[in-house]
């Protein structure tokens, strides 16, 4: 996993209460496409992309890189969380070199508000935490989006700045690693 510097990719599937995060796979495909093409979901994220477009783009297996876990409940896909360095071209960084693991996380409108995207999200949190013990990870999200600053919050990040970005004011925050006390 060259991107983050990791252990080699994929992982074992995760597994956590109710869900399972793993690797992408071909039976994923159309779940890619109706996240990318949902209007709920691009709401924040530039809108909704043309479907016909997306059919003719997506790959057979979709999303299968480094960071990336397809989130599943019961066997079907229900999300994705992804784990990227972030772009040093971008604004908002925690460390002078820039590069941060930033957390990002699609799932279907039929699954919010279960709880679900806190779920997963902190079990890839966790992983991340064992593979580089000490790392930062940061998020950015529109003010705008009170569901994602609220999981935001519920998952530890903190906020480090806010700025203009994508034409709408972004809340930058950071999850600074937990370290032993004593």
């Amino acid at each position: 996993m060259a991107e983050l510097g990791l252990a080699p990719w994929p992982p074992a599937p995760i597994r956590t209460e109710r869900l399972v995060l793993r690797a992408s796979e071909a039976r994923d495909r159309a779940v890619f496409i109706e996240l990318f093409a949902s209007p709920e979901v691009g709401t924040y994220l530039g809108g909704p992309r043309p479907r016909d477009a997306l059919e003719r783009a997506v790959p057979e297996v979709p999303g299968r890189r480094p960071g990336l876990f397809v989130t599943e409940l019961d066997g079907e896909m229900i999300g994705m969380v992804t784990l990227d360095r972030r772009d040093a071209e971008r604004p908002g960084h925690v460390r002078p070199d820039a590069g941060e693991a930033e957390l990002g996380y699609l799932f279907l409108p039929e699954a919010w508000g279960r709880g679900y995207a806190a779920e997963a999200c902190a079990a890839a949190l966790g992983w991340f935490a064992g593979v580089l013990p000490g790392e930062p990870v940061v998020l950015c999200t529109q003010t705008a989006n009170g569901r994602a600053m609220r999981l935001a919050a519920t998952l530890g990040f903190v906020e480090v700045e806010r700025f203009e970005e994508f034409g709408a004011e972004q809340w930058f925050g950071a999850r600074s690693p937990v370290t032993p006390s004593g």
